[in-house]
């Protein structure tokens, strides 16, 4: 069985599988951009108490699955959505699925994907692909981030489908339920729930660990994390935010330069509401985010490691959290026209 299907390359995972599998119902109109912008992926957390390979936990966005939920019910998308304890049940499942026509997201593990560099393998469980046929024992895939559609056999994308650890994916398998095709008034008002939505997750958020404040509250620890934690453990927590930041997804520079594409995309849909002027700042801002990778890695790779160089990781930080700020609230202070 194989679908009608166009593989495309994205930037993100997740951003990039919604707008694929929306493609057919919205004309095309749905891109990654706007997928992500609609879905409000942009986020920020460090949740010291929690670890990931031996790091604390640090995410640049939303909790995975949120993008295609949050998009899908934006556009007034029905979500088919299943996870599974049988192994046998879910393989059924996605067959039954693929033979109806469907094409399916899955959330899958990394670190056994076959197709990827061993260089990139790594325990993490929030990875998103389709799966759009089957031939024979051969499941025909298309990884967003990957240039070209691959294949993997049963026992390796039940793998996948089955890692164990944080987020596993328990079969996880999801796709939208077809309906009519997208309309631009649906698209309009998505983009505008989409922004509300990320204003309020990084402005509002309570305490100190999440949203623009958890970015200037981690630029503050980490002032502190060469005298607290010696300076090899505060190396290797640098090593995990650049981590999640660079190779996990698209990471926290990447990230804004999508939400940066997205306003340029919705000041189309949206005139005369200075989302292109906004965007600019997000481009910023993700060029700070890179230019503190940099920084983070020249201390945990040993080159650079003095106080000072600290102050300097926490102060990019500092000026991180003060202009994403500045730009929620230019969003948050916009009277549609």
């Amino acid at each position: 069985m194989k679908i009608e299907f166009e593989h495309r390359q994205a930037a993100h995972c997740e951003s990039g599988v919604t707008s694929n599998l929306l493609r057919d119902i919205s004309n095309g109109k749905i891109t990654e951009p706007l997928a992500f912008g609609m879905g409000a992926g942009l986020f920020f957390a460090h949740i010291p108490f929690i670890k990931i390979n031996n790091g604390p936990a640090i995410a640049f966005r939303t909790f995975p699955g949120q993008i295609f939920n949050s998009t899908c019910k934006a556009l007034g998308i029905p979500v088919i959505r299943e996870k599974f304890r049988s192994k046998e049940k879910a393989e059924a499942f996605l067959n039954e699925c693929l033979d109806e026509g469907h094409p399916v997201g899955c959330q899958v593990g990394v670190y056994y994907l076959p197709y990827f560099p061993r260089e990139y393998r790594f325990h993490f469980n929030a990875h998103n692909l389709i799966v759009y046929g089957h031939e024979g024992d051969k499941y025909l895939i298309s990884d967003p981030i990957m240039e070209n559609p691959t294949t993997m056999d049963s026992y390796q994308l039940e793998r996948v489908r089955f890692a164990k650890g944080t987020l596993a994916p328990r079969g996880h398998v999801y796709y939208p339920k077809k309906q009519a095709v997208i309309t631009d008034e649906q698209i309009r008002q998505a983009i505008k729930n989409g922004i509300k939505k990320n204003v309020n997750r990084m402005l509002y958020i309570p305490g100190s660990f999440a949203g623009v404040s958890g970015i200037k509250s981690t630029g503050n620890k980490i002032k502190k994390w060469r005298d607290k934690l010696g300076l090899q453990k505060a190396g290797s927590y640098l090593a995990q935010l650049v981590r999640m930041q660079e190779e996990i997804g698209t990471g926290g520079g990447g990230f804004r330069y999508i939400y940066a594409a997205f306003l340029q995309e919705a000041d189309a849909y949206l005139p005369g509401n200075q989302l292109a002027e906004i965007s600019v700042m997000f481009t910023k801002a993700g060029d700070l985010w890179r230019t503190a990778a940099v920084q983070a890695a020249g201390i945990y790779k040993g080159r650079i490691g003095s106080q000072e160089d600290f102050n300097v990781m926490g102060d990019y930080l500092i000026e991180i959290s003060a202009l994403e700020k500045k730009a929620f609230l230019m969003l948050k202070n916009i009277k549609w026209q």
